[in-house]
């Protein structure tokens, strides 16, 4: 894991770089950044807020983000797979597309949230908010 502070994060993307695979941002302030495309695998994401970012087309397979708030987020093309998503609060968010296999979904809140086209396969939604 390495431990990156939100500037650092999004300086570096916006200086083209992608890979952020395995990075640690729990509780960071990401409301509202755009990180369209990065691989984030296996971040460490917990308690972030992401709310209103743009992860569209991002790799997030295995990341925690328990508790994370990712209210009117775009993770439209995002793949989630094997995600920690339990109770987030994924209200309002566009998951058109995304890939949601294997990902825990307990306690999270999916009020509004667009799945259209979303795979669910083998997803954990117990106590789920639809």
């Amino acid at each position: 894991m390495v431990k990156m502070n939100v500037s650092e994060l999004i300086e570096r993307y916006q200086a083209g770089e992608r890979d952020f695979k395995g990075i640690d941002a729990i509780s960071a302030a990401l409301s509202g950044v755009n990180l369209s495309g990065a691989n984030l695998k296996e971040a460490s994401l917990s308690e972030a807020d992401l709310s209103g970012a743009n992860l569209s087309a991002t790799n997030l397979q295995e990341a925690s983000l328990s508790m994370a708030n990712l209210t009117h987020a775009d993770l439209s093309g995002a793949k989630l797979n094997g995600a920690n998503l339990s109770g987030a609060n994924l209200k309002g968010a566009n998951l058109s597309g995304a890939e949601l296999k294997m990902a825990n979904l307990t306690q999270a809140n999916l009020t509004d949230a667009n799945m259209d086209g979303a795979s669910l396969w083998g997803a954990y939604v117990a106590g789920a908010k639809q």
